[in-house]
């Protein structure tokens, strides 16, 4: 758990460089596949650091893939909305209103329930439908942000950041879904493509989200994607339960996490604070 609370920690600090990244550098196409917006991204420095964030985030979301049920880790990423809206706070001075301060506090209250109810992961190791279910949800993601981009305004964000937090989810499966990291059993494991697929397909689709559009919308629609569906697979497929006797506390902390992710979704793109003219 306490990796699954640094990962979010490295997601919510990388989301307020890369979201002034985003927004420095010329408009897209208006595709929600924009490959040229992103390596436009790129040549931004914080960009680059934030990635480095993101990397240090996704091992210690491996770690704690390999012994927390999915619903807990899921819950846990979504909370780095928390963290971005009080990295926000301190770095560009961004005030959090009463509500937002309360809703950090529900988020951080449904993740110590959380840590409290969850059990140890399922021992099911997923079928091959399953993995080969991954690949091609992954796979779908890049047809919905190419179909996103077609869509006006906050239909357009919703879309795109529904699409970015099922990219994402995917990755949390396929993980889980990867039980040999050899070279030859990487090679014939249709859940390790789902987990390049899926996650960049998901970088594609935030980075044009963040760009433009209602960042509320696009946050929502991510934090959705990547906590219901993920949940869902490990308890139903995987095997996931909690402790025994506290699966009501677990379901409410789940939630918690989850309502109070979703009052800061504002902070998916944090304020970018502009210097006062001459």
């Amino acid at each position: 758990m306490i990796c699954a609370l640094g990962s979010a920690v490295c997601f919510g600090t990388a989301s307020v460089l890369q979201a002034v990244a985003a927004r420095a550098v010329a408009p897209g196409s208006g595709s929600g596949v924009d490959t040229a917006l992103l390596m436009r991204a790129l040549r931004q420095w914080r960009y680059l650091a934030g990635l480095a964030l993101d990397a240090l985030g996704f091992a210690l979301e491996l770690f704690a893939l390999r012994h927390l049920p999915l619903y807990a880790v899921g819950a846990a990423l979504a909370a780095s909305l928390a963290v971005t809206a009080v990295v926000a706070s301190w770095m560009l001075r961004v005030r959090l209103s009463g509500v937002e301060w309360a809703a950090v506090g529900v988020v951080c209250g449904g993740l110590a329930m959380l840590g409290l109810a969850s059990g140890a992961e399922g021992a099911e190791t997923g079928s091959l439908a399953l993995r080969l279910g991954t690949l091609g949800v992954a796979a779908g993601v890049l047809g919905l942000g190419a179909l996103a981009g077609r869509l006006p305004g906050r239909a357009r964000a919703a879309a795109l950041g529904l699409g970015a937090g099922i990219g994402f989810g995917v990755v949390e499966v396929a993980v889980r879904l990867t039980d040999d990291i050899s070279p030859g059993a990487l090679v014939t494991d249709p859940a390790a493509y789902a987990v390049l697929l899926g996650g960049g397909a998901a970088f594609l689709l935030l980075t044009s989200a963040l760009q433009r559009g209602s960042v509320t919308a696009a946050t929502a629609g991510m934090v959705i994607g990547e906590t219901v569906g993920p949940a869902l697979v490990g308890v139903v497929w995987l095997g996931d339960r909690t402790r025994p006797g506290l699966a009501p506390l677990a379901v409410a902390g789940f939630f918690l996490a989850v309502l109070g992710a979703l009052a800061l979704a504002r902070f998916g793109e944090a304020p970018v604070v502009e210097e006062p003219g001459p």
